[in-house]
């Protein structure tokens, strides 16, 4: 029988696709840079601006872990 996924493995799974996210908009902000041949100044700014951007929808969309499975810290039985 399976048993339930633990706090810690939904935590750890969270923690990873919010760091996927925050580096997929930013590694895009620069791709769309350079293929407007911006310089590499501008091409750095905009990744940083993208790192920024993308902490902040983080923040606003994803849920926190408890809130993705209120029941969680409950007993099965078995």
């Amino acid at each position: 029988m399976v048993d339930p996924i633990t706090n810690d493995d939904r935590k750890r799974t969270l923690r990873w696709a919010k760091l996927a996210t925050v580096c997929l908009v930013g590694l895009s902000a620069g791709l769309i840079s350079i293929q407007g041949e911006a310089a590499v100044e501008l091409v750095a700014g905009s990744v940083l601006a993208g790192l920024l951007v993308g902490t902040g929808l983080v923040w606003y969309l994803f849920p926190g872990a408890d809130e993705l499975a209120p029941g969680a810290g409950q007993r099965y039985r078995k």
